[in-house]
């Protein structure tokens, strides 16, 4: 039996991205449940959870959103008391926004539920598993 081709980093990239996201829809289903959140906004408001407030410019580029998307989207999560928006102390004409006592509870409640391996990865002996975890942590930062 022949040996397979080397396989490309950008190939095996993309097995690994479509792994991830392909098995996700039930967890973030999930998650806006029991948020009562569209997963959209829960993925805002885990981009404020990072540490500083952020600017409507930071935080598009955080959230991968345009301008207009990411400003109804702290809009509706300021009316539902999830985030603040709040003058920015070095350029009074910039509004930061950060995550308030709801929306860290909203967070946690996102972090909390339940993500399972897909089947497919629960099938892997030990071995391989031991294998795959460590070649992942090497991706780690």
């Amino acid at each position: 039996m022949p040996a397979e081709p080397q396989p490309d980093p950008d190939e095996v990239w993309s097995l690994l991205v479509h792994a991830v996201f392909d098995s996700r829809d039930a967890w973030r289903r999930a998650v806006a449940r029991r948020t009562g959140l569209p997963f959209s906004r829960v993925r805002v408001l885990r981009r404020l959870d990072r540490g500083r407030p952020l600017s409507l410019k930071e935080l598009a580029h955080a959230a991968a959103m345009d301008a207009p998307a990411t400003t109804v989207a702290v809009n509706e999560l300021a009316a539902a008391g999830l985030v603040s928006r709040d003058v920015d102390p070095a350029d009074k004409r910039r509004r930061l926004v950060s995550l308030t006592a709801a929306g860290r509870a909203a967070v946690a409640v996102a972090d909390a539920t339940p993500d399972p391996a897909p089947p497919e990865l629960a099938a892997f002996s030990g071995d391989d598993l031991r294998t795959l975890a460590g070649l992942l942590r090497r991706l780690a930062p």
